[in-house]
């Protein structure tokens, strides 16, 4: 296993979503409409696995969507010359 290691070969199991199922995961969550249920389904994991790679989604649907939105920036005002 150290030899493994020395190589940079990867030990253990492999993990159940790659990065861009999880950005799909979130961004289907971003919208109401979608259950963590169908989108376990749709994915091919489970209800577990979601909740497990968006950690964020325990904190409920609300602290997920001010995760995953971007700050507006602010607008120029403009001067009254």
């Amino acid at each position: 296993m150290d030899a493994a290691r020395a190589r940079g070969t990867r030990l253990g199991r492999p993990p159940a979503m790659t990065e861009e199922q999880v950005r799909h995961a979130r961004d289907l969550l971003a919208r109401p409409e979608n259950t963590v249920t169908s989108i376990a389904k749709l994915l091919g994991v489970s209800r577990n696995t979601i909740y497990n790679y968006v950690p964020e989604l325990k904190g409920g649907r609300l602290a997920l969507t001010e995760a995953t939105s971007t700050p507006q920036l602010p607008q120029p005002t403009r001067s009254e010359d």
